[in-house]
């Protein structure tokens, strides 16, 4: 099996190590610990980035809406919209900060059904 340092990973990726390190404590990306470094296989760098994707494989998206200047009303229409796709192969959940003005919607799932949620959450900010 081919081990890589995270070292070796941030610069495949060009992200900086600590970005790689935080993906590894947030269990994004898969590791082995020896001793007190972190090894990454082959196989899980490909698997983090969609590189090894077989044929049946499933593919998942993670995605983020942010939607400024929206007040509590258009927030409530936002995610009683988002949540009626959500059955549809997704995950939805969506946070309102009604100081700042501002509605997030984050979804994972199928990349198909989060392409649909973010047009409906357009079409519902948009009028």
């Amino acid at each position: 099996m081919d081990w890589l340092s995270v070292d070796q990973v941030a610069e495949a990726l060009g992200l900086h190590v600590r970005t790689v390190r935080g993906y590894i404590r947030d269990g994004r990306l898969r590791a082995q610990r020896i001793g007190k470094q972190y090894r990454i296989s082959r196989a899980d760098l490909d698997a983090f980035t969609g590189v090894a994707a077989q044929p049946g494989s499933t593919v998942d998206v993670t995605t983020i809406a942010q939607v400024e200047d929206i007040d509590r009303g258009n927030a409530d229409r936002v995610t009683t919209a988002v949540i009626a796709v959500a059955g549809q192969g997704l995950r939805v959940q969506t946070v309102f900060d009604e100081k700042r003005g501002r509605l997030r919607v984050m979804a994972f799932g199928d990349p198909g059904a989060c392409a649909e949620l973010l047009r409906i959450v357009e079409a519902v900010v948009r009028g």
